[in-house]
C-alpha cells in the first residue's frame, strides 16, 4: 500500500486549534471511514481527548523552556539554580557589624618608685564569645580578646581608674574588636561508605555563613567556590616560630594550602543550604594533568618555547580529583545565622557579654581580687552597628546574576564595581543603596589614575536609612580589593540624605466616605515612597503622585500635591537641608549634584492629607 504524504501542521499550541486541525485531517484523509463530527459522537470525544492532552504537553514544553531563562524563570528553586550557573551566590541574610570596645580593671603594683598594671590578673575573651542586646540581637567577635598582649595592629589603652593616696590603686584596659550579629548553630552527620559527590542539607532561613567543619579524628574541612579547587587561602598567626623572620606587626600571615578535604555550599531555596563534599578517596590523584608552576617557561616537547602563551593564573589553582568523599566518620558542622533589619543595633546597647568563654591568663590569684577583677569586665559600642538588610528578593536574584555574568567576577565598568558592592558576602555587613559615579573634573584638570567615586548608605534597626559605619566601609574596601583592576582606585563615601514629607488635598466624591479614601491615598503613598523602590539620586516625579492619587477609588480630583524638606538631628531627620522648591523643575524634583536620595523617614507622621471642598 503506498504510503500518503499527510499535510501535518505543526504550529498548534492550543486546545482549539487542535481539536479545529484533528477535525480537518479527518474529513482530508478519512473522508469515507469516518463523517459524524457532531458534539455528542464518540469519534469527537477521542478528538478533544486527544486536543485535550497536546494543550497539556504544549503547556508543560513552553513552560519548561521558559524556566531554561533566569530573565523568566517563575519557580524559586529554578532561580537560584540558574544564579549559580552565573556565578551569583544569594543571600538570605546581612550581617549587620560593629566594633565593640572591651573594658577590664587591673590592680597596681609598684614597681621601683613607678605604679603599673599587674597583668596577672589579665583575662582572655575567646573568639565567637557572644554579646547581646536587650532586645535580642546577638553579635559574635571572630578575634580573640587578650589584654595581656599590645600591638600596633591590635593596641590596649591603658588609663588610670581609680586612685587613692595619691596613688593609682586600678588601671582601666580598653581594646577594640569587630564583631558581626550572628550566632553559632551546631549541626551532627554521620557518615558511612564513601559516596561520590554526597551532600546533606541545613534549613535555615536566616543563614549567613558555614563556620567550620570538623570530622571525629580531628580533621578540617576547607570551604571552596567549587569543587575542583583545591588551593584555599589560610591564615597562620604571626609569632616567631611561624616566621622567624618576623619584622612587623603584621598579625597573620597569608599562605596558599592545598587541601584534599573541602566542600562547596549551595543555597537552593530561601531556607535550604546543600552541602557538598568531593568524589573520590585521598589516593585519587590528577597531578599529571596539573600544570607545574616551575616547569611553564621550559617549554614541551620538541624544546617548543611556551613563555608567550597565555597561561591562565587559575590553571594552577584547580585539578580535576575534585576532593575526597567523607567516610566511616561524623561530621561537624558549625554555621551561623542572624543578620536581618532588626540586628541594626543602637549606640550603647550592645552590653551584656556572656562569661562562658572567658578565663585568667595566670593561675595562683588573689580569689578576692579575682573576683573583683572579673566582674569589672564590660563591654559597650560606641557607634550603632549596621549592615543588617533582609536577603535577596527574587528579582534581585535575577538582575545581579545578570550583570555578574558580563563581569565574570572581573571588575571592568563601573556598573562591575557597583554590583560587586552589593554582592558582598552577607558576614562582611550590607550596604542598603550603593551608587557610583567617575569624580567631576573641571576644565583645567585632567585624572591620571581612573577613580570612581562609591557612595554607600547602610539601614539602621527601624529599616531606616543611615550612614554606614566605617567598619563596614573596611570591609567594603577589602572586599573589592581583590576584583580592583590595577589602575583603579576606589573611594568610598557617603551618600547624602534628603528626608522628606508629603502633604496633599484632594476631593472626595459624595457618595465616599472622607477618612476611608484618605487612609487609602496615605497607604498609597507610604508604599509608593517605600525606601526599598527608591535608589540614589533617583528624582521625584510629582506627575506620578497626582496619577497615583487620581487613581484610589472615590477620589475625584487632586487639588495639590506639596513636597518639604526635614532637616533636623534633633528631630530625628538628616543633618542636611535641601532646597525642594529651587530642584524642582517642570514638575520634577531633582535630587542634588552631590549623590543623595530622598526618603521618607517616618511614614506614619510625615504623609499627611486633608478632604477640601470642590
Amino acid at each position: 500500500m503506498a504510503t500518503t504524504n499527510r499535510d501535518i501542521k505543526y504550529i498548534n499550541r492550543d486546545f482549539s486549534n487542535f481539536r479545529q486541525r484533528l477535525i480537518e485531517f479527518s474529513k482530508t484523509y478519512f473522508p469515507q471511514t469516518y463523517n459524524d463530527f457532531s458534539e455528542a459522537s464518540p469519534g469527537m470525544m477521542f478528538m478533544e481527548q486527544t486536543a485535550y492532552v497536546g494543550d497539556v504537553l504544549s503547556f508543560y514544553l513552553d513552560n519548561q523552556f521558559q524556566e531554561t531563562f533566569i530573565q523568566y524563570a517563575q519557580q524559586t528553586n529554578n532561580i537560584y539554580e540558574l544564579a549559580y550557573m552565573f556565578g551569583y551566590k544569594p543571600k538570605l541574610t546581612g550581617a549587620a557589624q560593629v566594633n565593640l570596645e572591651f573594658y577590664q580593671q587591673l590592680p597596681a603594683i609598684q614597681i621601683g618608685t613607678e605604679y603599673v598594671p599587674d597583668f596577672n590578673y589579665s583575662l582572655t575573651i575567646g573568639e565567637n564569645t557572644l554579646i547581646t542586646s536587650p532586645n535580642g540581637a546577638s553579635f559574635l567577635i571572630q578575634d580573640s580578646v587578650d589584654f595581656s598582649t599590645s600591638s600596633s595592629q591590635d593596641l590596649t589603652d591603658i588609663t588610670i581608674y581609680q586612685i587613692s593616696n595619691n596613688s593609682p590603686q586600678y588601671f582601666l584596659l580598653k581594646k577594640t574588636r569587630k564583631a558581626i550579629s550572628s550566632t553559632i548553630n551546631t549541626v551532627t552527620f554521620p557518615f558511612n561508605d564513601p559516596i561520590p559527590y554526597n551532600t546533606v542539607t541545613i534549613t535555615n532561613n536566616s543563614f549567613i555563613k558555614i563556620l567550620d567543619i570538623i570530622d571525629s579524628d580531628g580533621n578540617k574541612w576547607y570551604e571552596v567556590d567549587h569543587l575542583g579547587q583545591e588551593m584555599v587561602l589560610d591564615t597562620i598567626k604571626n609569632t616567631n616560630i611561624n616566621d622567624p623572620n618576623k619584622t612587623d606587626d603584621t598579625p597573620y600571615l597569608l599562605k596558599l594550602k592545598k587541601v584534599a578535604r573541602r566542600f562547596a555550599t549551595r543555597i537552593t531555596s530561601p531556607n535550604t543550604i546543600l552541602i557538598q563534599f568531593g568524589a573520590g578517596s585521598p589516593s585519587d590523584i590528577t597531578e599529571e594533568i596539573t600544570p607545574n608552576i616551575d616547569n611553564v617557561g621550559l617549554g614541551l616537547p620538541f624544546k617548543q618555547d611556551k613563555l608567550t602563551t597565555a597561561y591562565s593564573p587559575v590553571n594552577f589553582l584547580y585539578t580535576g580529583t575534585y576532593g575526597i568523599s567523607p567516610s566511616n566518620t561524623t561530621l561537624t558542622v558549625r554555621y551561623l545565622t542572624g543578620g536581618g533589619v532588626s540586628s541594626n543595633s543602637n549606640v550603647g546597647t550592645l552590653t551584656n557579654l556572656n562569661t562562658n568563654n572567658i578565663k585568667f591568663n595566670n593561675n595562683n590569684l588573689n580569689q578576692i581580687t579575682a573576683n573583683y577583677i572579673f566582674s569589672s569586665l564590660a563591654v559597650n559600642n560606641n557607634e550603632a552597628a549596621s549592615g543588617g538588610t533582609g536577603g535577596d528578593t527574587i528579582e534581585q536574584i535575577r538582575q545581579n546574576s545578570l550583570a555578574l555574568v558580563a563581569s565574570q567576577k572581573r571588575s571592568v565598568t563601573a556598573d562591575d564595581y557597583l554590583i560587586r558592592a552589593l554582592s558582598m558576602p552577607s558576614d562582611f555587613g550590607s550596604v542598603s543603596k550603593a551608587y557610583i559615579q567617575q569624580p567631576k573634573l573641571t576644565d583645567n584638570q585632567v585624572s591620571t589614575i581612573e577613580t570612581l567615586n562609591l557612595f554607600v548608605l547602610s539601614l539602621n534597626n527601624s529599616g531606616q536609612l543611615d550612614y554606614a559605619a566605617k567598619t563596614l566601609k573596611d570591609n567594603l574596601r577589602t572586599y573589592l580589593s581583590q576584583y580592583r583592576m590595577i589602575g583603579d582606585n576606589i573611594e568610598i563615601r557617603d551618600a547624602f540624605i534628603i528626608n522628606i514629607s508629603i502633604h496633599f488635598e484632594i476631593i472626595v466624591f459624595p457618595e465616599y466616605n472622607n477618612n476611608e479614601v484618605l487612609l487609602s491615598c496615605i497607604k498609597g503613598l507610604q508604599d509608593y515612597f517605600n525606601i526599598n523602590n527608591w535608589q540614589i539620586n533617583q528624582p521625584i516625579l510629582l506627575r506620578d503622585l497626582y496619577i497615583l492619587l487620581d487613581k484610589i477609588k472615590g477620589v475625584q480630583t487632586v487639588k495639590n500635591v506639596n513636597i518639604i524638606n526635614k532637616a533636623g538631628t534633633t528631630s530625628g531627620y538628616s543633618l542636611y537641608a535641601y532646597d525642594i522648591a529651587g530642584a524642582t523643575q517642570n514638575q520634577v524634583i531633582y535630587p542634588s549634584l552631590d549623590p543623595s536620595i530622598f526618603e521618607v523617614k517616618y511614614p506614619n507622621q510625615d504623609i499627611k492629607g486633608k478632604v477640601v471642598p470642590l
